[in-house]
């Protein structure tokens, strides 16, 4: 059974499919496996590898925003521990 999807090559988070809870091993679609280190809703992300506080935050292959504390491999990733970033889009165009 897949637990969760990786978007891009580049994520460095990936998308449940199931929610998750602590402990348990999640199955990445297009990624491998990850031990789940906290409970995680159905539809949230969960991070991939640590990713340290002001580190980008990747999915589909874009930045969705950058980490304000450290997340560990198999955290919750969520509107508590990112922030938005300004963009550039029309030079990231170029």
């Amino acid at each position: 059974m897949t637990n969760a999807i990786l978007l891009d090559e580049k994520d460095n988070v990936a998308t449940c499919t199931t929610g998750a809870i602590k402990g348990n091993t999640i199955k990445i679609l297009g990624g491998g496996e990850i031990v789940c280190v906290e409970d995680i809703p159905i539809w949230h992300k969960v991070a991939l590898k640590k990713i340290s506080k002001g580190e980008k935050i990747f999915k589909y292959g874009e930045i969705i925003g950058e980490a304000s504390t450290d997340i560990a491999t198999g955290g919750w990733v969520s509107d508590k521990n990112i922030f938005s970033v300004p963009r550039d889009y029309a030079s990231e165009m170029i």
